[in-house]
């Protein structure tokens, strides 16, 4: 991992808030334009569904590396009937002071990348950003995840490591690169050896990193959980990995793990021709969970229990990312309240305070954040303007 920071008690004195204070939108979904001054905390966003909650929630998942929570192209990002261009606006106030980001495409762009501004200089990068703050996300898409394609699980648990290993994105970029050339040349019929070593050679350095990456993510995030009240309204959760890399990865050097990888994925060559696919890597990994108190597997537990585990493991989460990275990461909890009920309402906005976050809320009814009255920023979304809720 990038950073290590001890797991400790005493948490809250390394975790310090980084925070937007001001969002500035063009062209950006159902928003022709919109400026919104922040405070930190939670931010409660009620409307009518259609008006733009998870539009503007959409926004702020784009100050970090990737597509966002939609993981929409973007030109589907971009505003109907705008020049086929978006951009968005941040400033945000952490630790270290102050920072303006700014990131979008311009008309045409299509997909050829969309451009990353910081303090109005061009960014290397977009795992730049992650240098002054950290996003998490939890959606309705979502819930479904533990039922669902293990596609979908190695997703959220990427998502989970990037937060705290800035480098994490990029090793997953370069695997699957080098998976699409070694793909396309099992399905050309290639038998070019010297292209196959040298592309099986990459694919195990930098696979073998990412299920290290994994593997020490589910380790400490457990040890988090761990800390959980047993009996607490956000069940314990039990987490782990199956893959071949990530057992391998646990009992031997990592030299050792790649030149087997590399080493299997060259005898593995005919079999993934006939299969017109790489069938071994951490591509094919999974992510286990498992509802502690009832000793059950997550994907048979009801629908409300496997969403107070999906909150118990993002909140776990945040507090682990803010003791690795000395900096708790902005939650974006879209219809959030409308599945918990009151008890685990209040459980919920009693831990987003102890972290010590900024934490967008949407709901259609601002009536299930009451309780947030005078602790939080209350904005009414009403398709296509924001404005403070009467």
């Amino acid at each position: 991992m990038a950073s290590h920071v001890a797991v400790t008690d005493d948490s809250k004195q390394l975790r310090q808030q980084s925070y937007i204070s001001k969002l500035t939108l063009t062209n950006f979904r159902n928003y022709a334009g919109l400026s919104l001054e922040l405070e930190p905390g939670a931010v409660v966003l009620s409307g009518d569904n259609g008006a733009g909650k998870t539009n503007l929630l959409e926004a702020i998942s784009l100050l970090t590396p990737g597509r966002g929570l939609r993981r929409a192209p973007y030109a589907d990002v971009a505003r109907e009937g705008g020049d086929g261009g978006f951009a968005l606006h941040a400033r945000i106030e952490g630790p270290e002071g102050q920072v303006e980001i700014g990131t979008g495409i311009s008309g045409g762009d299509g997909e050829g990348g969309r451009r990353v501004r910081i303090n109005s200089a061009p960014a290397k990068s977009a795992e730049d950003m992650l240098e002054w703050l950290r996003v998490v996300w939890l959606t309705p898409a979502m819930d479904g995840l533990f039922p669902g394609p293990a596609a979908d699980r190695r997703r959220f648990l990427d998502r989970l490591v990037l937060a705290i290993d800035p480098g994490h994105g990029q090793r997953a970029l370069d695997y699957e690169k080098a998976m699409r050339g070694r793909n396309r040349l099992l399905t050309e019929g290639s038998r070019d050896s010297g292209w196959f070593d040298a592309i099986e050679t990459q694919m195990a350095e930098t696979g073998v990193a990412i299920a290290a990456a994994r593997a020490e993510l589910v380790r400490l995030l457990a040890a988090m959980i761990d800390k959980l009240p047993g009996s607490g309204p956000f069940p314990q959760a039990d987490i782990s990995l199956a893959g071949g890399l990530e057992t391998e990865i646990a009992a031997a050097p990592a030299v050792d793990v790649e030149e087997r990888f590399r080493a299997a994925l060259a005898n593995g060559r005919e079999r993934d021709r006939a299969a017109g696919r790489t069938l071994d890597g951490p591509h094919r990994s999974d992510l286990v969970v498992r509802h502690r108190p009832k000793s059950m597997p997550a994907e048979l537990c009801s629908t409300g229990e496997q969403k107070a585990l999906l909150v118990g493991i993002v909140l776990s989460h945040a507090r682990l990312t803010g003791e690795m990275s000395g900096l708790t990461p902005i939650l974006l909890l879209d219809e959030i309240a409308a599945h918990l009920d009151s008890g685990r309402r209040a459980a919920l906005f009693s831990i987003l305070e102890e972290l010590n976050c900024q934490a967008f809320m949407t709901g259609t009814d601002a009536a299930l954040f009451s309780s947030l009255a005078g602790r939080a920023q209350f904005l009414t979304v009403d398709h296509g303007s924001v404005g403070p809720t009467g």
